[in-house]
């Protein structure tokens, strides 16, 4: 599954859900949680049919951001599952809150995000967990639990514990060193998206369509990219032997490995 750009839409935004196939975004998450005033919950999750159905027309995939108290969980969860949702967007990720919603809806992908110091030190649990295709940190969310400020420097750090977590059990690693509420500044976005794609995460949400463009662009090859890879594996298949060098580099397994993966 390749997502660069999730793009966060209101779900008791009519005008929103109608323009979400036109953004362009890889995957756009119908939030049911923290952009919709609590007695609006209802409404959105009853119009899920038809706001699925709208936003994936241009082919994105579709994931819902359910609410984390039990009751609402389980109402979510189920409307998500009936209106043809691809994923859930698991706000308040834990352990048992990721076993009990692979037991409610089987068979779909969850996507944990980590919101509270405890789920931090749990990740690797979480990531493990066959449910769970990809994993993120809520910034805001955990630096309120935290008592701290959501800048850049107080987030790497918790961001690379679960882009860790996320990668050694294979999965989608999603996020950028900086809060996504600070949506204006483009110019900070790029240079985030392309410092974590140095540091191998796969893509990222945002809550603007204005971002939606920059993170493409960012978590993709570029021409240069694509053209170095093509000839790591030209002079790859060419080689007689496991090691050589092109370029005055030498080129081994785990470069030959990133070039594949590249293309």
């Amino acid at each position: 599954m390749t997502l660069r750009s999730l793009l966060y839409v209101p779900a008791d935004n009519e005008r929103f859900v109608a323009k979400a196939h036109t953004r362009g975004a890889d995957a756009i998450i119908l939030d049911l949680e923290d952009s919709i005033r609590p007695e609006r919950r209802d409404m959105a999750c009853d119009a899920l049919p038809a706001s699925i159905a709208s936003a994936r027309r241009n082919g994105a995939k579709i994931f819902v951001r359910i609410n984390p108290e039990p009751e609402t969980s389980a109402r979510d969860t189920s409307a998500a599952r009936a209106a043809g949702a691809d994923a859930l967007y698991v706000s308040k990720a834990s352990r048992s809150r990721i076993e009990t919603l692979a037991t409610e809806a089987p068979g779909l992908a969850l996507f944990a995000l980590i919101e509270d110091p405890a789920a931090l030190l749990d990740a690797a649990a979480i990531a493990a967990h066959p449910a769970v295709a990809g994993l993120s940190v809520g910034g805001e969310d955990l630096a309120t639990a935290l008592g701290a400020q959501p800048d850049p420097d107080t987030l790497k750090m918790p961001k690379l514990m679960v882009h860790y977590a996320a990668k050694a059990h294979g999965k989608l690693s999603l996020g950028l060193f900086r809060t996504i509420a600070d949506y204006a500044d483009l110019k900070a976005i790029e240079t985030a998206a392309r410092e974590a794609r140095r540091h191998g995460f796969d893509g990222a949400s945002c809550v603007h369509p204005s971002a939606v463009p920059i993170l493409n662009l960012a978590f993709a090859p570029t021409p240069e990219d694509m053209a170095w890879a093509h000839r790591v594996i030209a002079a790859a298949d060419a080689s007689p032997s496991g090691a050589f060098v092109l370029d005055g580099r030498m080129i081994d397994a785990p470069i030959i490995a990133r070039a594949r993966a590249m293309i």
